[in-house]
C-alpha cells in the first residue's frame, strides 16, 4: 500500500535536482579557468586566446591549414578546382601526419595523394583531347577511358529507331550497319550520340552488328556527370556532336542529290528511247 503514495512528479524533480546539482554552469566555467562570479565577454576571450596560444604551434597550424583548404572543396562545384584545393588540402595534412606522429593520419592522406592527381590528369587530359577533337577530326576516342567493353555477335541489333536511348557506343572492331540510310560504320566511330541531345532520348536509327565484333559503351547518366563535372568538356562534346549531326546532314542532302541526279538521267533515257 505504501508504493500507491509515491509521487512519480516528485521523484522525477528530485532525480532532475540533484543531475543539475553535479552539472552545475559553474562547475563548467571553473573547469575552464573562468570565474563564474567574474563572467565578461573580455574574460571569455582572453582565456579563449590563452586556450589557442597554448595548443596551437607549428604543427597543428598544418592541420588547420589543411582543414581550411578541406572545407573549400566542399563549396566548389566543378571537379577540376576540387581535385586541385583537395591535393593542396591532403599534402598539409601528410605533413601534419608526419611531424605530429599521426601514423594513420599520414598513411591514410598518402594513399589518397596519387589518387587524386591520377583523377585531376585524367580530367584534364579529357578536357585537352576533346578540345583538339572539336577543332580537328572530331574522333571521341579520348572517351574511351570511361566506358566499358562489349562484344557483339554477327547480325545482333544494338538498338532500333525509337527506342529509348540510354548509352552511346564506340566501335573498337567489327563492321555495324546503320540499317536507315545504308552507311556502314568502321572501327573508331561513334553510335547513339544524338540520343543525348534529343529531346526525347530516342533512336534515329537501327544499328546491326555486320561481324563479330567489340564495341565500348557509356551511359548518359556518365556522360552527364562528366558534363556537369566540367563545364568546359561539356561544351567540346556538344560542339562534336553537333559536328557530326551536321556531317550526317551533308550526307543525307548529297545522297538525295545522286537520287536525284540518277532520276533525271532515268527519265531522259526513258525520253530519249520513246
Amino acid at each position: 500500500m505504501r508504493s500507491a503514495n509515491i509521487d512519480p512528479a516528485g521523484v522525477l524533480n528530485r532525480f532532475l535536482e540533484s543531475a543539475a546539482q553535479n552539472l552545475r554552469v559553474e562547475k563548467l566555467l571553473i573547469q575552464l579557468g573562468l570565474d563564474p562570479a567574474n563572467l565578461t565577454y573580455g574574460a571569455v576571450f582572453g582565456r579563449l586566446w590563452d586556450i589557442v596560444l597554448v595548443n596551437v604551434n607549428f604543427v597543428n597550424m598544418l592541420a588547420l591549414v589543411g582543414a581550411i583548404f578541406y572545407v573549400a572543396t566542399l563549396m566548389v562545384r566543378t571537379i577540376v578546382p576540387l581535385r586541385i584545393i583537395g591535393i593542396i588540402s591532403i599534402v598539409f595534412f601528410i605533413a601534419y601526419g608526419l611531424l605530429a606522429g599521426a601514423i594513420a593520419t599520414f598513411l591514410l592522406y598518402l594513399l589518397s595523394l596519387p589518387i587524386n592527381i591520377i583523377r585531376l590528369r585524367q580530367m584534364l587530359s579529357l578536357v585537352k583531347k576533346a578540345r583538339v577533337s572539336a577543332q580537328g577530326d572530331l574522333s571521341m576516342d579520348w572517351l574511351r577511358p570511361f566506358m566499358t567493353p562489349r562484344k557483339c555477335k554477327a547480325g545482333e541489333v544494338l538498338f532500333h529507331k525509337g527506342d529509348v536511348a540510354k548509352e552511346m557506343f564506340y566501335t573498337v572492331s567489327g563492321k555495324f550497319l546503320v540499317k536507315e540510310i545504308g552507311i556502314e560504320l568502321p572501327p573508331g566511330r561513334i553510335m547513339g550520340e544524338l540520343g543525348f541531345i534529343d529531346p526525347k532520348n530516342r533512336r534515329t536509327g537501327t544499328v546491326e552488328s555486320l561481324e563479330n565484333g567489340e564495341v565500348l559503351w557509356i551511359t548518359y547518366d556518365r556522360l552527364l556527370e562528366l558534363y556537369f563535372q566540367n563545364p568546359e568538356f561539356g561544351y567540346y562534346f556538344l560542339k562534336l556532336t553537333t559536328e557530326r549531326l551536321m556531317q550526317n546532314i551533308a550526307r543525307h542532302e548529297a545522297t538525295l542529290a545522286e537520287n536525284r541526279a540518277k532520276l533525271l538521267a532515268f527519265k531522259a533515257a526513258a525520253s530519249g528511247s520513246a
